[in-house]
């Protein structure tokens, strides 16, 4: 399954740096000829950055997607601060050459939304999950399971866009919001959830499996 995508190709976040890094690059040769190469790479590097290409969305209800670009990092047990509860915890890093747009890692409803202001720390480190700055989502699925999707800012991300509140229905891969330069997203699951990435894992938002939650079907 294909989500609908209003910005295909280059996320509509990315417009305005694009347009003013190619505006200074041009600016800077028409000035100074070859010696604006640099600035036509910076260029280069926000189109890619701001990449948004689309995904075809895994068709099986029960798994649990990635909502980032990146690799796993972490894979364990761990407390979720914003459920109170026991859970399983995938977290996935996104450096600046990923792409950075968020997708739901399930289809359901939000139930609530959390934001916490917070530190910088480098967001591979696990105490990143704590202390940065922090945008929490709670997912609850057709069939009653909870998950808990957190955009974590980074080292050099200062910006956490999120764009669903309480009561949106999201479809599983659907795009909800961006982070703008190297971050985290966690993913807190139910315990009998079957976790099925590991440390070290590439994975992609709305296409990269990584759990399948408990249930028939």
């Amino acid at each position: 399954m294909r989500p609908g995508y209003p910005h295909p190709l280059i996320a509509r976040e990315g417009w305005p740096f694009l347009a003013a890094a190619l505006a200074v690059a041009a600016l800077a040769a028409w000035l100074a000829g070859w010696w604006s190469a640099p600035l036509w790479l910076a260029a280069l590097f926000v189109l890619q950055f701001f990449r948004d290409p689309p995904r075809e969305v895994p068709e099986d209800p029960r798994v649990v997607l990635s909502a980032a670009d990146g690799r796993v990092v972490e894979v364990e047990k761990a407390r979720d601060p914003w459920l109170e509860r026991d859970a399983l915890k995938v977290s996935v890093f996104m450096n600046v050459f990923n792409v950075h747009s968020n997708r739901s890692p399930v289809r359901g409803v939000v139930k609530q939304r959390w934001y916490h202001a917070g530190r910088f720390l480098n967001a591979a480190l696990d105490k990143a999950s704590l202390e940065n700055e922090r945008n929490a989502l709670w997912l609850r699925t057709p069939d009653g399971q909870d998950v808990t999707c957190v955009q974590v800012a980074g080292l050099i991300a200062r910006r956490i866009l999120c764009y669903v509140e309480a009561g949106a229905e999201l479809n599983a891969g659907q795009r909800f919001g961006f982070i703008r330069f190297g971050s985290r997203v966690d993913h807190y699951l139910p315990l009998d959830a079957e976790v099925k990435a590991a440390i070290g894992d590439k994975v992609y938002a709305a296409e990269s499996v990584l759990a399948r939650l408990a249930g028939n079907g």
